[in-house]
């Protein structure tokens, strides 16, 4: 490929549902490519599945790219010089080429019915031989398939594959990859309904939208050789392929699964977490600097990305490493963009609340989704059991008295204040010889109702002298029972 050209990378996706994780990081991955070389990110929209199509999978999908800052120069809703940007709106475009392919004799029409080929399969799989096409009705004559026209028969158009050949691709990992011809089938270019195939459009697209890099999962690598051939029957110069590793489950074999936790990237900020820890955490996996250095914004990865550095093993998303990384980035938030995210999580808290909560929480949460569990007490009374306030081993009697002493102590307070009430309920303690561990445990509880809290006496002037006198009220009731 000349070193003149722009680069020009692209992502691909299809409405077919929301956008995986693994296919943002191959966007972060085409996005920075293109930006260090001071090229063009497009974004196309691949959409001939249309049995699967999703309603409002497209707005989402192109929203996630603009949440997540990889601001795309040319696509559906932003225009650009090598539209449209919709592959069902470029049906005309796939006409005159799939023709060209008909009249040259590399590609013919086929009019078998599904029947037919599910049993051809059967017969092949029996014989432990590879399912292809057999190509029967590449032995028709032009009247034969005129007459077939005519009549109105349904159809695809197929690839007319060579035999015995030998397709050889570079990829940017892996190096030379070769195929033989008499591995590929006869890949259906254009579907009954008169829409094209991925493997057709996506050529045709990438030629015209004059992409020069790929950037795809390794899964599309045993597909290439059908592209490289039309590449080839075309006579069309080839973009690079980078064909990168799978994320995989870091508690189960194999890839990322929607069944043990979330996979899609709309989700993961859903549950709190914010773009920029989640683009830090996908440049890493799949990709390093060759250095010690782990936090990267947009911008300096944008300048440390290259090609030599990408990973050929597969990755393990690692979650526990996610989680690390959103709690750095939240503490590096402004105590107002903090509260931004703390309103949008849990609507129901009040800017006081917030004011009161930011200094306890921000060194302490993982992710903002976590807050409307840990702070739920708030909010209303939890149900808990008599036996958790009494945890530790404490004596019901013990624990009656700790929170009677405690519920006159915090009513005598002049002013509900945490280091007020933190001085004077250590002096009660002292007061009293109670067990440190065993106190905290039953008041834990009796306000929060849960074990494990945030620090519960930071939380009570949040909470509201009348509304902690309540939940003690609430606890010794469970206690007399």
């Amino acid at each position: 490929m000349s070193s003149t050209k722009t680069i020009r990378t692209r992502m691909a996706p299809s409405p077919t549902g929301d956008l995986h994780i693994g296919s943002l990081r191959t966007a972060l991955y085409a996005y920075a490519y293109a930006k260090q070389n001071n090229g063009k990110f497009i974004i196309r929209v691949e959409d001939t599945d249309q049995k699967r199509l999703v309603e409002g999978a497209m707005p989402r999908t192109l929203q996630i790219f603009k949440d997540f800052n990889l601001v795309y120069d040319e696509g559906p809703d932003v225009g650009g010089p090598y539209g449209p940007y919709i592959q069902t709106e470029r049906l005309e475009i796939y006409k005159k080429y799939i023709q060209e392919l008909l009249n040259k004799k590399l590609a013919y029409y086929c009019f078998c019915s599904p029947k037919r080929l599910d049993e051809m399969r059967l017969v092949q799989k029996a014989a432990k031989k590879i399912p292809k096409y057999d190509r029967q009705c590449l032995k028709l004559s032009d009247k034969e398939i005129q007459t077939k026209l005519k009549n109105g028969e349904k159809y695809v158009i197929r690839l007319k594959v060579p035999d015995n050949q030998n397709i050889s691709f570079n990829d940017q990992i892996r190096g030379k990859i070769t195929f033989n011809t008499n591995e590929v089938d006869d890949q259906v270019l254009i579907k009954s309904n008169g829409i094209p195939t991925y493997h057709f459009a996506v050529v045709v697209d990438d030629h015209l939208m004059q992409i020069t890099q790929i950037m795809r999962g390794e899964e599309w690598i045993s597909s290439t050789p059908k592209q490289v051939i039309l590449y080839n029957y075309f006579g069309w110069e080839m973009p690079e392929f980078c064909h990168l590793t799978v994320l995989l489950d870091p508690t189960h074999p194999g890839k990322m699964s929607k069944r043990f936790g979330s996979v899609m990237a709309r989700q993961f900020l859903d549950d709190g977490y914010l773009p920029e820890a989640l683009l830090n955490f996908l440049m890493l996996l799949g990709w390093n600097s060759g250095t010690e250095q782990e936090l990267y914004t947009l911008e300096e990865f944008i300048k440390a990305f290259n090609l030599e550095h990408l990973h050929k093993k597969s990755p393990i998303f690692d979650r526990k490493k996610l989680d690390y990384f959103n709690g750095l980035y939240i503490r590096k938030l402004s105590d107002e963009k903090f509260g931004e995210y703390f309103k949008k999580f849990l609507p129901e808290i009040t800017d006081n609340q917030i004011k009161i909560l930011t200094p306890v929480l921000k060194e302490r949460i993982v992710k903002f989704s976590d807050l409307k569990e840990s702070l739920k007490f708030l909010f209303e009374d939890v149900n808990y059991g008599k036996e958790l306030l009494l945890k530790k081993g404490t004596d019901p009697k013990s624990a009656i008295d700790m929170l009677t002493k405690t519920k006159s102590l915090l009513s005598g307070l002049s002013t509900f204040d945490f280091q007020i009430i933190q001085t004077e309920i250590l002096n009660l303690l002292k007061e009293n010889n109670w067990n440190t561990g065993e106190y905290f445990m039953v008041f834990r509880v009796a306000i929060c109702g849960s074990a494990f809290t945030p620090p519960v006496v930071e939380c009570l002037p949040a909470l509201g002298l009348n509304n902690t006198l309540r939940k003690i009220d609430v606890a010794l009731h469970h206690l007399s029972d």
